[in-house]
């Protein structure tokens, strides 16, 4: 590991374990949900209230910071830690994803990438080599080597080619990333959704040796049934003392399978952005405060919750402010769901520690019950 870094199992139960990632700026739960901070703020929210609830951890985002306000400003500023004021671990995604997705006219070869930005359409050239330099300017913690995502389905030679380059640049990336202090590189598996593929890149990664890996190119549509199919694929191949990061996952139901099939550490805007399109994710399920049947409803989002906005705040209340757009109710909402994401994390740990994590996924899921 390097210097400050390492991983420990606490407890198992089944292929599931909990744990912990000790990091000179602290330690990180596991498993653990990320909260996305995409540009340098987890939208709707206080730093300090995204801690309160239980993270230990946020992601930032390599491809947004470096157009707006670029890596070089942020590191004259001290650093994202500083910026952001936010003094615990963070974790920085490589860029390859974003490229994929927001960019426009993107040229692909194997360099890396040529592409105009969403915001203004200035050209920008990503390498793995620049993809590292962004992120240790920036100062992450973990940082994510560059590959290249490709959206499913796909061919399984695009497949192949993409699960091929992503390895070449995997290579390059832990080079870039050179002997840094106190900071980790983690290597991300590709191979669409093809088998073989999946486990050739996991056994070529971990004989590169990085800090813990990530298996990338999935929630990008597909069916849980296939993203759980190449879990069960991948993690075996993957060394046990290491963490595993499923990127951009999920839904409260996709962390509970992942996390029963082996997978340490999550990541997904899906409770913040919910939460902006009045949504809520609670333990009985999810709730749209956008339905009229809640206009004239005194009763709290839950009653029993420790957090403020599920407690304190009448469901009509909620669902005026939503329907008037008024930004409190965004940030209510947000405040919930990120309090529900880590409230089921927490139940997770003690699950697993208590060997009783089957029995704690069927009482959550009992309880989501129908959408209301």
């Amino acid at each position: 590991m390097s210097d400050g870094f390492a991983f420990r199992v606490r407890a198992t139960d089944g292929t599931a374990r909990s744990g912990e990632i000790v990091t000179p700026r602290g330690k990180i739960r596991t498993p653990a949900f990320m909260p996305v901070g995409t540009a340098g703020t987890v939208k709707a929210m206080y730093a300090d209230q995204v801690h309160a609830l239980g993270s230990d951890i946020v992601l930032a985002n390599t491809y947004h910071l470096m157009l707006r306000p670029g890596a070089e400003r942020v590191a004259e500023l001290g650093g994202l830690h500083k910026f952001m004021h936010w003094p615990h671990p963070i974790l920085t995604d490589s860029g390859g994803f974003q490229v994929m997705s927001l960019s426009k006219l993107r040229k692909l070869d194997e360099n890396g990438v040529t592409f105009q930005s969403h915001i203004d359409g200035s050209t920008h050239v990503l390498t793995p080599e620049r993809s590292m330099e962004i992120q240790r300017l920036l100062g992450a913690d973990i940082q994510m080597q560059f590959d290249e995502c490709v959206k499913l389905p796909c061919s399984n030679a695009e497949a192949d080619r993409a699960m091929r380059l992503s390895l070449r640049w995997a290579e390059r990336s832990k080079r870039a990333f050179g002997e840094q202090k106190r900071r980790a590189v983690f290597g991300i598996v590709q191979g669409g959704a093809d088998e073989l593929l999946r486990a050739e890149s996991a056994r070529a990664l971990r004989d590169m040796d990085f800090h813990g890996y990530a298996i990338g190119g999935l929630a990008v549509g597909e069916q849980q049934n296939l993203m759980l199919a190449m879990i069960e694929t991948v993690v075996p191949h993957l060394p046990n003392e290491k963490p595993r990061y499923l990127m951009g996952v999920g839904t409260p139901d996709d962390i509970l399978e992942a996390v029963s099939r082996g997978i340490d550490m999550f990541d997904c805007v899906i409770p913040t952005r919910a939460g902006r399109h009045g949504l809520a994710y609670t333990r009985f399920g999810r709730i749209n405060l956008r339905n009229a049947k809640h206009a004239g409803d005194p009763t709290p989002l839950d009653p029993a919750s420790s957090c403020p906005a599920a407690r304190d705040y009448s469901r009509a209340y909620l669902h005026h402010l939503v329907k008037s757009g008024e930004i409190l109710g965004m940030m209510l909402l947000t405040w919930n769901n990120l309090a529900y994401y880590q409230e089921l994390m927490a139940g997770l740990r003690q699950a697993i520690g208590a060997g009783g994590l089957s029995d704690f996924c069927e009482q959550a899921k009992a309880g989501w019950g129908e959408e209301h």
